[in-house]
Parts: C-alpha cells; structure tokens; sequence
C-alpha cells in the first residue's frame, strides 16, 4: 500500500479548504480509498489514482501528494 493526501491550492467549490484536505491510500491492486478531513467527513472508493485526479483534482488545482513514494 502506499499512502497519499490530496491538497488543495485553490477551493472552487467553497466546501473543503485549501491545504491537506483528504488523506489516502492505493492498494496493491490500484484501487484507491481517501477520506476527507473537512468539518463533514467521508470515505469514496476509486477504482484508481487517476479517478481519484479526475474526481477531486479540479483541473490541476488539487494534487496527490505521495507520502510513502511516487
């Protein structure tokens, strides 16, 4: 597994801030869970890194940073 946090330079949508906003964590398979560390948390589940980046990424203004690697 190797560990991630998503972050945030610019909040479009007003809801989660800017900075470290989500942690994650992609498994041996590829498939991605993060949860979000905002007031209202939750939990998705993508089938990879790259739904993660087109879900969240907000054209480029939020970025997976690697903690274990990249």
């Amino acid at each position: 597994m190797r560990r991630f946090l998503l972050v945030r330079d610019e909040d479009i949508s007003g809801m989660s801030g800017t900075g470290h906003v989500a942690q994650g964590v992609e498994f041996w398979d590829g498939a991605c869970v993060i949860r979000w560390m905002t007031e209202v948390r939750s939990t998705g589940i993508y089938n990879n890194v790259e739904e993660v980046e087109y879900v969240h990424g907000h054209e480029g203004r939020t970025r997976i940073e690697w903690i274990d690697g990249g």
